[in-house]
């Protein structure tokens, strides 16, 4: 069975920046996929980056040249890393891995 669970969110200003993590059991994060979303209010879930098995890389045009998606085979973790966060960032990020999804994690960019 296989559990995520998502960490790293909170309230930071404009221009700051965050890394959230999705740790992953029940799968090993380098033999997937996996994907992070996120939902705005009153908005619908949004892909914002995807790593490969193969360690490939893909991003969201929201989050294009200020994002970065990582992968620890060791602890079995993917990270996002956004820098120069925007007000329009603020959204509950999510992780998924073969069709399965974390609770998520709470982003507020406010000042």
């Amino acid at each position: 069975q296989v559990q995520l669970v998502e960490s790293g969110g909170g309230l930071v200003q404009p221009g700051g920046s965050l890394r959230l993590s999705c740790a992953a059991s029940g799968r090993a994060v380098s033999s997937e996929n996996v994907q992070w979303y996120r939902q705005a209010p009153g908005k619908g879930r949004e892909l914002v980056a995807v790593i490969g098995h193969l360690g490939t890389t893909l991003y969201g045009d929201s989050v294009k040249g200020r994002s970065t998606i990582s992968r620890d085979n060791a602890t079995n973790t993917v990270h996002l890393q956004i820098n120069n966060l925007k007000p329009e960032d603020t959204a509950i990020y999510y992780c998924n891995l073969t069709m399965n999804w974390g609770q998520g994690t709470q982003v507020t960019v406010s000042s």
